[in-house]
């Protein structure tokens, strides 16, 4: 019987010939993730740091992103005692504020990799599984307990498969895919299970991939992951990352799965998730001429080169709409350098968007562009619960970067098949 990429990877991770679904596995990540709140989780296991330190100086990966630059004395405060415990324990990989959001530069610098095991004190840790990486989050206990240990237990999850057929029409994105199947699948109809995507996946960009398997954990995932292709190899080649053909894992052909799906692309149109929850999945039309007072392109999600070139594409030589703000927020310096060179930037500003700094702030009301009481933003961001742009009477609804640029010019929701480039 054939095995699916979870059970490989932690069979191999656990030093086992083969393991069955909701067996218990013991393993080791190959890297650890945390962010702004690492001083938080190392404030768990103060005595124990000092008594035994860290077990390896090149699991973690700390990444400062969330409130950057610092916004009060606490986040500042913070931010030193991270400093201050990177120094102290010679960690390795330790990426200050304006470096970009951790997922981005997990993903470009690369340190996620085929068949490797990565976790992270934040849920869309996910995201890796674009690169073929068995990549999950986990809490600040787990986390605290990693840093002294180096060990994790999972129970190996059942997988779901789903089938991508065909191409997308244009100017419908990766972003209306994933949430088109979220819409379809609930919230938690991929609770603590697997999602392995197939098919004619040659059709969709890293950038496209990486937006998919961010947003796996809004379906409940453990997590969402993509075999690793010509494509997969091509980013590596551009990062100068040398992949060997033993460190790719990929599901057997005759492997068992809980459930399948199958998607022909050509049939996905632009959607959008209405508040609160995001499987409230609404057809764009249904939608059509609401008003948005704040448009977010950016995040982990939609902050890469490719979602600016095509919200330049759309708004280049036109001003956005005098009844909303458009904030730009790229996933990393090297991307918002790319996007400077390539003019994207420049077009977006000559519109009238504003240019914030490479980290997580809005996205989560942590910092800039938070929400007042009755207003709605359409973002490229993966969550719109209540609260989560600092404001709980107000609204947030999540769409593609092209249709988020097509409505900051009319300052409604609009179709951006509609709008002429």
């Amino acid at each position: 019987m054939g095995r699916t990429f979870a059970q490989k990877v932690l069979a191999k991770k656990s030093g086992q010939e083969s393991v069955e679904i909701g067996q218990i596995v013991t393993v080791k990540p190959d890297h650890l993730l945390t962010h702004d709140n690492t001083a938080a989780i190392i404030g768990k296991i103060g005595p124990e740091l000092e008594k035994y330190g860290v077990v390896r100086p090149d699991l973690n990966i700390i990444v400062l992103d969330h409130v950057i630059p610092a916004a009060t004395e606490k986040n500042a405060a913070g931010h030193k005692t991270i400093r201050e415990f990177v120094k102290k324990h010679k960690i390795q990989n330790f990426f200050d504020i304006g470096e970009g959001i951790c997922h981005q530069i997990v993903y470009e610098k690369g340190f996620a990799r085929p068949g490797m095991v990565i976790v992270g004190s934040d849920s869309h840790t996910c995201s890796y599984g674009a690169v073929g990486t068995f990549a999950t989050g986990v809490d600040r206990t787990e986390s605290a307990s990693l840093i002294l240990t180096g060990e994790t237990w999972f129970k190996v999850p059942p997988t779901i498969k789903i089938t991508l057929q065909g191409k997308l029409q244009k100017r419908v994105t990766a972003k209306d895919i994933i949430l088109t199947i979220i819409g379809d699948i609930s919230a938690d109809g991929a609770g603590y299970k697997a999602v392995e995507f197939h098919g004619d996946i040659q059709n969709l960009t890293m950038d496209g991939r990486f937006t998919m398997t961010n947003m796996g954990i809004e379906m409940g995932a453990k997590i969402a992951v993509f075999p690793v292709d010509e494509i997969t190899q091509q980013f590596f080649k551009s990062h100068n990352i040398i992949v060997q053909p033993e460190e790719i894992v990929w599901a057997d052909s005759d492997a068992v799965y809980e459930r399948e799906l199958t998607y022909d692309l050509g049939q996905i149109e632009p959607v959008i998730a209405a508040p609160h929850t995001v499987d409230h999945v609404k057809s764009i039309a249904e939608l059509a001429d609401k008003t948005v007072h704040q448009c977010l392109l950016g995040t982990c999600t939609n902050g890469r080169l490719s979602d600016f070139q095509v919200a330049a594409e759309i708004i280049k030589n036109k001003k956005i709409s005098s009844e909303t703000r458009l904030l730009i927020l790229p996933a990393s310096r090297s991307i918002m350098q790319e996007a400077m060179k390539a003019g994207y930037i420049n077009t977006l500003i000559e519109a009238g968007a504003v240019l914030l700094p490479p980290g997580c702030g809005p996205c989560l009301g942590a910092h800039q562009g938070a929400l007042a009481p009755g207003e709605r933003c359409l973002s490229t961001a993966n969550r719109n619960f209540k609260g989560r742009m600092g404001c709980k009477e107000a609204e947030i609804y999540l769409a593609s970067p092209a249709t988020v640029a097509a409505s900051a010019l009319a300052g409604k929701i609009r179709d951006p098949r509609k709008e002429v480039a």
